[in-house]
This record gives structure tokens, C-alpha cells and sequence, in this order.
């Protein structure tokens, strides 16, 4: 670990974070590398590797962080809104998901290699993020829909976090996207991450009422 308060340490380790989520709004992961991170902080790109050990794990601190900023967000809700119909239910859950693009962006990218290229701590690190994120969405469910089963609740969250990770492909279409589904004589709909969700979720109280 680097030398320092631990005040400084996080603010080091959210300035290299921050520099990736930048680069990731221009850039695909395979373009963005540790040289072009550094490149955009204060600090000198060796001094990354203080604080991570490849790019992946700085991802992955990424991912972290949208995870929590989408908890924060439910957990407000939960304390803002005493009850909720499903519709209201539905929408107040894709409106969550809507502010959070970049979560979805990174939900949609290949997670075995990332994983894979860090160490054991920052996986962990994220998968208490990630842990973390099923245990509010459960109770988000639990709160507006008490008298559901310990089973049906189950049964939401594991069909409703595997259809997270392909939200994104299918709302954000690149113009070369565009161009080949036209070719192909495919008739593609253009739907928004809330009108993804909110069917989703309909259907999903649907199913398990």
C-alpha cells in the first residue's frame, strides 16, 4: 500500500477511477490502457500501480462504485415512498437503472477476463458491491410487496439481475449497429433503458404474484 493518510489514499484511488470513467465515455475498454489513465490524472502512471495492478481492477473499482451509487438511490426511494402499485413499482425501479447508464455499460462487457486479470482483494472488493446490490433490491421488493414468498422473491431476484447485464446492447445501438440490422433487413425497435426495464418488471410481478 502507498505511503500516506488514508485520506489521501482514497482520494488517489477515486482520481485514477474517475480518469477511467472519463476515458470510458470516448473509448472501448480495449482502447483505454494504464499509460492512457495516468495520463489523465495528477500523478505520474507508475503511481497507479500503488493502488492497482492492471486496468481491469480499476474497472472493476468502477463497477464498485456504480453498484453503491444504485443502492443509495433505491435505499432513498425506500425512505422517500411508504407504498407503491407494481406500475409505480416498475417505473420507480427503471427510473433507478436509467440514471445509471455506466452501470448498465459495464454490466454488458466480458466479466470472466476482468475478473480473471485482478487480484483476489478487488474481486471481492466488488462482489460485496455486488452483494450489497442484491440484498437492497430484495428488500426494495420486500417493502412495496410484503406478502410475497421467500421463494417468488428469490425467483425476482434471480431472473431480474441476469437480464440486467443485457439491457444495454439492446437500448444503445451504434450507428455501424444500425447500418448492419438494416442490411440484414432486421425491423429493430428503438426502446429507452426505461421502457426495457419497466416491461420487464411487469411482467415479472406478473409472473410471481
Amino acid at each position: 500500500m502507498p505511503k500516506g493518510s488514508p485520506e489521501l489514499t482514497n482520494a488517489r484511488r477515486e482520481e485514477i477511477i474517475n480518469a477511467c470513467e472519463k476515458l470510458y465515455q470516448t473509448m472501448s475498454f480495449k482502447e483505454i490502457t494504464i499509460k492512457k489513465i495516468g495520463g489523465a490524472t495528477s500523478f505520474t502512471r507508475t503511481s497507479i500501480y500503488n493502488y492497482f495492478q492492471t486496468k481491469e481492477e480499476i474497472f472493476l473499482a468502477l463497477i464498485e462504485r456504480e453498484y453503491n451509487l444504485w443502492c443509495d438511490d433505491l435505499e432513498n426511494t425506500m425512505q422517500e415512498i411508504e407504498s407503491m402499485t407494481k406500475d409505480e413499482f416498475a417505473g420507480a425501479l427503471a427510473r433507478s437503472l436509467e440514471r445509471r447508464p455506466q452501470l448498465l455499460k459495464l454490466l454488458s462487457m466480458n466479466h470472466y477476463d476482468m475478473e480473471e486479470n485482478s487480484s483476489l482483494e478487488r474481486l471481492t472488493d466488488m462482489k460485496v458491491a455486488y452483494k450489497r446490490s442484491i440484498n437492497t433490491v430484495r428488500k426494495f421488493v420486500k417493502k412495496y410487496f410484503p406478502r410475497l414468498t421467500d421463494e417468488k422473491l428469490h425467483e425476482f431476484i434471480y431472473l431480474f439481475f441476469p437480464f440486467m447485464f443485457g439491457i444495454y446492447p439492446y437500448a444503445v445501438v451504434t450507428d455501424k449497429q444500425q447500418r448492419a440490422m438494416k442490411e440484414a433487413g432486421m425491423n429493430y425497435p428503438e426502446m429507452t433503458v426505461y421502457d426495457i426495464t419497466y416491461g420487464c418488471v411487469k411482467r415479472l410481478l406478473a409472473s410471481i404474484e
